[in-house]
């Protein structure tokens, strides 16, 4: 069933659990998040990256009407979210292509100019009954929110979520965009603290990089919404490359995907389980 962003993030708050946002590509990432989340019965967020709509030529509609109809025709509970989105036009598509819930990613612009920007894609984003989800960008000069080393300060957090309004907040806690390796070691004293200081679901981005045990600390000690995509990648490609090594002659190619969508499916699974540390909350109702 296609629910609601931010109905799947309070159910994971109240229940303190976290919940796994899974970055999509192709339409076998889309069904492989969906029949994860219906083998372990957890919910889940599939997300469609602004790099991705690019991929597809600059247009969100056909992968996200996919997205959209896998998970209405199926039991388990997913929402659709944009991802890492960079321009308002694509922000004002958010809607129309049946997501409940965008990031909008100002970071890149220096820091009043960011707060300015996210106000006005919050404003918009709630007079359109959408979640919304940012990030700081400039942190003491020394990088975007996931530049190695950058940490968000607590003050300037709480700070950001006041004066933009946003529903969400990506924060910097040790993690990276793109680890192939799961060797990230998180910040957990400050995530307890971000948690104290900051009024809105926190959001690890980059948590590929990250252990199970480490994430489910994480999430225990105050972040919410997990992001994961290159993790999925890895499964896809290196299943790919197996089926292919098998079969040099193989010219079918749903060979190939099924192999990848099986992959990616169990390292889903795996990753909704190691955000839940609680048994989860009632069903949330399904978007009209």
């Amino acid at each position: 069933m296609l629910c609601r962003t931010a109905d799947l993030i309070a159910e994971a708050g109240a229940s303190g659990n976290g919940i796994a946002a899974l970055n999509v590509i192709t339409l076998e990432h889309v069904e492989a998040v969906a029949d994860a989340a219906q083998a372990t019965g957890l919910p889940a967020i599939v997300q469609i990256s602004h790099n991705t709509v690019r991929h597809h030529g600059g247009d969100v509609l056909p992968l996200a009407a996919a997205a959209a109809a896998v998970a209405r025709a199926g039991d388990a509970r997913l929402a659709l979210h944009l991802d890492h989105v960079e321009d308002v036009g694509l922000l004002h598509r958010t809607a129309e292509c049946g997501a409940s819930s965008v990031m909008y990613d100002a970071s890149r612009l220096p820091d009043e100019e960011n707060i300015a920007a996210t106000r006005s894609a919050a404003r918009w984003a709630h007079a359109n009954g959408l979640f919304i989800e940012a990030e700081l960008g400039e942190i003491g000069g020394k990088g975007s929110a996931h530049t190695p080393g950058v940490r968000t300060d607590p003050g300037q957090a709480a700070r950001f979520v006041a004066e933009t309004g946003v529903d969400a907040l990506a924060v910097a806690v040790g993690s990276r965009h793109a680890m192939v390796t799961r060797t990230t070691v998180l910040d957990l004293d400050l995530v307890s603290r971000l948690h104290e200081a900051v009024p809105v679901p926190l959001v690890l981005h980059g948590s590929s990089g990250v252990e199970p045990a480490s994430l489910r600390a994480a999430v225990e000690r105050g972040l919410t919404k997990i992001n994961i995509g290159t993790l999925l990648n890895v499964a896809f490609t290196g299943a790919v490359r197996s089926a292919l090594s098998d079969a040099p002659e193989l010219v079918d190619p749903r060979r190939c995907l099924a192999a990848a969508r099986a992959a990616v499916s169990a390292v889903v699974a795996d990753c909704l389980r190691a955000v839940t540390t609680q048994a989860p909350a009632p069903d949330p109702a399904p978007t009209a």
